[in-house]
């Protein structure tokens, strides 16, 4: 069975950066469409940046435009979030997703991403 592994979160001052890591097998890292996404408790889980499995296409929520960039490693079979200028509203669970079906899509919807990480927390202070 396919896994994503999220690893990177920590505590961080607001201004600060962070790298998260998402490790895939490389027949899914190379043939599918991936994202991010981020919950906090008792909200929905809220989409952060997509990539096609080709990079062609791009998404990135407006609060992290210009701050956060989603990344692939082919010879790492990695997916990365760099996360710039942190904020505290940055604060949340963040999971990697992955789309197999769709590859060409950068969806913000987090209903059509098949498999999920079990999420890394970023905590963000002021």
């Amino acid at each position: 069975q396919e896994q994503l592994v999220e690893s990177g979160g920590g505590l961080v001052q607001a201004g600060g950066s962070l790298r998260l890591s998402c490790a895939a097998s490389e027949r899914t890292l190379s043939s599918s469409a991936m994202g991010w996404f981020r919950q906090t408790p008792g909200k929905e889980r809220e989409f952060v940046a997509a990539t096609s499995w080709s990079g062609d296409c791009t998404n990135y929520a407006d609060s992290v435009k210009g701050r956060f960039t989603i990344s692939r490693d082919y010879t790492e079979n990695t997916m990365y979030l760099h996360m710039n200028s942190l904020k505290p509203e940055d604060t949340a669970v963040y999971y990697c997703s992955a789309n197999p079906h769709t590859s060409y899509a950068c969806s913000i919807y987090a209903g059509d991403y098949d498999l999920w990480g079990q999420g890394t927390q970023v905590t963000v202070s002021s």
